[in-house]
């Protein structure tokens, strides 16, 4: 079994809901990223999101787009998060790490010989934000070859019928995006999202996690009552932004944000 799809089988056991954190892999530079990613677990984090830095990210905010320069400005490449998830694998066998980016970079390296490294490294999904299901014909039986799950987006705006081609396509859970709009935006309607979710169950059995909009314990707490998981990406980021000149405080940081969050939801 995938470790996403054991790690929320457990979670269901226990009626715990899942925490996903998002980092940008190589921000504020490669060093540091295996080190914040088992910060993160000791806080808590069911699955971790490992963001691939790029040049364009769409779909995010100002935050994580800075976040995505500061990594590539110190050369974070593709190579170096497989590097990266052989390092965390020596010690933590267990959390499920999520490949979360665009599909340029993939296409670039070739879809057999990323799904080939992933595999290899520890991965256990892939999020590409820009590849529709239509487009996934090639690209997911790569990864289903080698246990690797595709994980994919759906928005308010996306219809019921649209929602149901990609629950087809998707594995391990599907990212609820919870705002019309880019990372990092808004304000949260809890409300609209259970509305949202609902007719989303009707369609698919894999776990709902909502992303985008969760800030702190209150938010995570409200949104764990609605969904199977939360994810936490933009804050954390922040965190990571405003101590770019004294990195060795940025892990503490990370873990007080997300433990506030973990026993929110665990309340």
């Amino acid at each position: 079994m995938n470790r996403i799809d054991q790690r929320f089988a457990t979670l269901k056991a226990q009626g715990r809901t899942a925490l996903i954190p998002y980092l940008t892999a190589g921000d504020p530079a490669p060093e540091y990223t295996v080190g914040f990613m088992h910060a993160l677990v000791e806080a808590g984090a069911d699955i971790i999101e490992l963001g691939v830095p790029f040049s364009d990210p769409m779909a995010d905010g100002p935050v994580i787009q800075k976040a995505c320069e500061r990594a590539l400005k110190h050369g974070t490449r593709l190579t170096h998060l497989f590097a990266m998830v052989r390092e965390f694998r020596e010690q933590d066998t267990e959390t499920p790490v999520v490949l979360m980016g665009y599909l340029n970079p993939i296409e670039r390296m070739g879809y057999e010989a990323f799904a080939d490294q992933a595999q290899a490294a520890g991965v256990d999904g892939v999020l590409t934000v820009d590849m529709p299901p239509e487009e996934a014909d090639e690209f997911g039986p790569v990864l289903k070859a080698r246990g690797l799950q595709s994980i994919f987006l759906v928005a308010p705006t996306t219809s019921d019928a649209r929602a149901g081609t990609i629950s087809a396509h998707g594995e391990g859970y599907l990212y609820y995006v919870s705002l019309k709009g880019v990372t990092g935006a808004a304000t949260l309607n809890v409300d609209e999202i259970d509305a949202h979710l609902a007719p989303l169950r009707k369609l698919s059995d894999l776990p709902l996690c909502v992303g985008f909009g969760i800030r702190d314990g209150a938010t995570a707490a409200a949104v764990g009552k609605v969904a199977e998981g939360v994810i936490v990406g933009s804050v954390l980021v922040g965190q990571i932004a405003a101590c770019v000149d004294d990195p060795a405080a940025i892990a503490p940081r990370l873990k007080d944000i997300l433990g506030e969050m973990r026993q929110a939801l665990d309340a």
